[in-house]
């Protein structure tokens, strides 16, 4: 099907990739009947595969092509990508990074090419993470065969992690930080230079100086809208391929127009507007390079998700011996060894041994639970003390710990970035300018004769309807708020938060560590006069204790302590020692019966009313008899009432979740005055709760700390979490109070409804603006230097009004 290409210098593109190369080493194929040119072979292979499934649509709908070949030279190994692959009901599922994608195209493509493979089942890709979800039958098709076919048509398949998204949001960061610096700096000196040229304007400048000024800022604009700009030209050239009208169409054409206007007016000897090429640039990167910083934040949250997963276990083998391995090589009912201070590589089942394992991270309680034979563990959690044996029940794709990081990415997905005013009005806004300065330059041409006038008029159309006050209403309004909020401890971590908020109908609540300290504190002591100084000796007993019930009791006690001899600590149960001669024991009501106490039945009915209201209960005994009862509770922090009765001001509904028990939850929810709690959920749980009111039409607020809140904090329209909490809460909040001060979750909504209303005002000025002056240049009442100094005037009205956010 290859001919011999001609022999020339001409250039030719490939008609698969757009890489430019030469007549005489492009490969040539007939195809249909038309000779088409390639740069190798990988895209002719690539463009009949496309071809041959009558996939050729993908040509014609590619918008943000960047020229270039496919990676057609790397080998697959399917090895690499077991681990991302699950079971479903329907087959198995895999979640892969694709390299290669380059437009919304590419993702019309793959799925439509992966959907004509018998055996697939359904194909989604995530053009904005670039994250492919594909499901298949195992019985049909292979996962070789998957990789494969992916890659023949150009895209190279990464097994899905959490860093690999954030790497490459790194890179898009990083791209935009040299674009935006190389901006701002040739800027800032150009204005040196338009600045005398406006004052020569009004009170003359010798031609010499003039022109060589003009030249320099020729010079100095050159780099901004040619390197800087380049996204915004290339794709609004994509864009207009495709007739369609976008956000970067505005600013190509107030950009190229000032600029191309100001080289003719340097040859005529006229005034040049080389300032309003370059500062449309600087300011619109500026935006895009805060936007791309919210992005790398939220994949930051799922990398530090998964690096809460081992990445090796020790395997006992059935001689008994153990061995460290890596985690690809442990099947479900294999045994692993978990000693003391390590985490639990994957879910399993207890089947020899005892512990204390924290798993704070999956409930948010801070207190470790006791794991025998027969408990469950999850992968994640930490073993606090004692040796474990478990028998493995999940593979590293399908922990919870898995399925909640899927739950963070899910829920980032589902958060489509809100279009806004200008992006959607550009599409009308922009081809009208465009026809309104072809009207004018018609007009003008026929009614005075004259083609410069016809096109001076012209281009002040297009200079006065210059985007720039349009672009910097909403995010110069929103970085001023963001920078304001930010000095009184909250930092805001996206564009659209302040918008987001100003709309919230419902705040969730978290409660251990959000609404209360996260701290047991003594509530109730119930003494039976054994001892004329019960708490001495109880404190004096678990000062040796890392439980935190034990601290809680020690910390409630400020004089001295007894020394304790022969100190013993039962796992998940309670402490003994000798104190004075004597044997003191202190722990729960099953303790007492181990340890052989004798309890009274009013003691037991008292043990029952604390357990009742939800409290934790410590028995202590005293050479074998009860001495003591002492009731804790974590209880609320000063500034959760003022929170509270903020938020219940704005007439926002309330509500509580959190996995501690029913009745430590409807003490905490009564003392707040919110009778909407729900008790004893689990991270996914309370994302679904969240999910839940959404399908209900509320916008939700979400307040949380833990790791356990994170799938909620995400799910949420807007995730507010504080300082103390963990990273993996911090890196997932949309919101984060720094100041560890609930009250300032007040502040914040207070702030964002004014913000909001900065920005509404902004775009009414930038519009109104609009509708005033082009009549004024299209009637030739305005000269484009008039024209110009009007936009930069309605650039510093909206600068002006944003600068007000600076008191919030």
């Amino acid at each position: 099907m290859s001919d011999s290409g001609l022999i020339s210098d001409e250039k030719v593109r490939c008609d698969h990739c757009l890489q430019e190369t030469s007549r005489a080493s492009a490969i040539t194929a007939l195809i249909d009947g038309e000779t088409r040119f390639f740069c190798c072979h990988g895209c002719l292979g690539v463009y009949e595969l496309v071809h041959s499934n009558s996939l050729d649509a993908f040509y014609d709908k590619r918008c943000d092509w960047q020229p270039g070949p496919p990676h057609t030279s790397v080998k697959l190994e399917a090895a690499a990508f077991r681990d991302s692959v699950t079971l479903t009901d329907t087959g198995s599922s895999i979640e892969l990074l694709l390299s290669g994608i380059r437009c919304a195209s590419c993702v019309w493509l793959i799925e439509k090419f992966l959907m004509k493979q018998e055996g697939i089942l359904s194909a989604r890709v995530n053009y904005a993470t670039h994250k492919a979800t594909i499901t298949w039958s195992s019985d049909t098709i292979s996962l070789d065969t998957i990789l494969q076919a992916l890659h023949s048509i150009g895209y190279l398949p990464h097994p899905g992690r959490g860093n690999s998204q954030s790497d490459l949001a790194a890179k898009e960061k990083q791209d935009l930080l040299l674009r935006f610096g190389t901006a701002a700096f040739f800027s800032m000196q150009l204005m040196l230079f338009i600045a005398a040229l406006y004052a020569g304007f009004f009170e003359g400048m010798e031609a010499r100086f003039k022109l060589a000024f003009q030249l320099i800022s020729w010079a100095l604009a050159t780099p901004v809208l040619f390197y800087s700009g380049y996204p915004f030209l290339a794709s609004a050239f994509r864009s207009l391929r495709q007739w369609s009208f976008t956000m970067d169409v505005l600013i190509a054409l107030g950009s190229l127009s000032a600029y191309c206007y100001s080289i003719a007016m340097i040859v005529q000897g006229g005034e040049v507007f080389f300032d309003t090429s370059a500062m449309i640039i600087t300011f619109i990167l500026l935006g895009r390079f805060l936007e791309a910083g919210s992005r790398l934040k939220a994949g930051n949250a799922i990398a530090e998700l998964a690096e809460l997963q081992p990445h090796e276990a020790l395997l006992i083998s059935e001689n008994g011996e153990t061995a460290l391995v890596s985690l690809d090589t442990i099947k479900i009912g294999d045994h692993v060894e978990i000693i003391p201070g390590e985490r639990i590589p994957l879910d399993g089942r207890v089947v020899d041994g005892e512990a204390e394992v924290n798993e704070s991270m999956l409930t948010g309680e801070s207190n470790p639970v006791l794991k025998e034979a027969g408990s469950n563990v999850f992968a994640g959690s930490f073993s606090m003390n004692g040796r474990l044996r478990i028998c493995v029940t999940e593979n590293a794709s399908s922990t919870l710990l898995a399925q909640i990081i899927r739950t963070v990415e899910d829920a980032q997905a589902r958060k489509a970035p809100i279009q806004g005013i200008a992006d959607k009005t550009a599409g009308y806004f922009v081809p009208a300018i465009i026809i309104l300065s072809i009207a004018t330059f018609l007009y003008w041409k026929v009614i005075a004769g004259s083609t410069v006038i016809a096109l001076m008029n012209a281009v002040s159309v297009l200079v006065i309807a210059c985007p720039c006050a349009l672009g910097l209403a909403t995010p110069l309004a929103i970085l001023i708020g963001t920078t304001a909020v930010g000095k009184r401890g909250i930092l805001v971590k996206g564009g659209d938060i302040f918008e987001t908020v100003s709309k919230i109908t419902t705040v969730v609540l978290d409660k251990t560590g959000t609404i209360t300290t996260g701290k047991p504190s003594i509530t109730d002591l119930h003494d039976y006069g054994l001892t004329p100084a019960l708490v001495q000796h109880i404190a004096s007993l678990e000062a040796a204790s890392e439980h935190p019930t034990g601290r809680a009791i020690v910390a409630s006690w400020q004089g001295e302590l007894l020394k304790t001899v022969q100190f013993r600590a039962t796992p998940g149960r309670g402490v003994s020692g000798i104190i004075e001669g004597t044997l003191w024991q202190a722990g729960s009501r099953a303790f007492m019966a181990q340890e052989k106490v004798e309890l009274q039945p009013f003691q037991e009915s008292c043990a029952s009313a604390l357990e009742a209201e939800g409290k934790t209960v410590v028995m202590v005994a005293c050479g074998h008899k009860l001495a003591g009862i002492i009731g804790l509770i974590d209880d609320l922090r000063p500034d959760a009432l003022p929170l509270i009765a903020g938020l219940r001001k704005k007439g926002l509904s309330l509500k509580i979740l959190t996995g501690d028990n029913q009745g430590v939850a409807n003490y905490i929810a009564a003392k707040c005055g919110i009778t909407d709690v729900q008790a004893g959920l689990g991270p996914l749980e309370k994302a679904a709760v969240i999910r839940d009111l959404k399908a209900k039409g509320m916008c939700v607020m979400m307040v949380g700390d833990g790791i356990n809140d994170a799938p909620a904090l995400t799910e949420a329209d807007i995730g507010v979490t504080l300082g103390h909490a963990s990273a993996i809460a911090l890196e997932s909040a949309s919101v984060t109070i720094l100041n560890d001060d609930l009250r300032l979750i007040n502040t914040l909504t207070e702030s964002s409804s004014r913000c909001f209303s900065i920005i509404r005002q902004n775009l009414v000025w930038a519009f109104s603006y609009n509708l005033i002056a082009l009549p004024l240049a299209v009637s030739g009442v305005l000269h484009p230097i008039i024209s110009a100094l009007l936009m930069a005037s309605s650039s510093l009205v909206v600068v002006g009004n944003s600068l007000r956010l600076k008191n919030i």
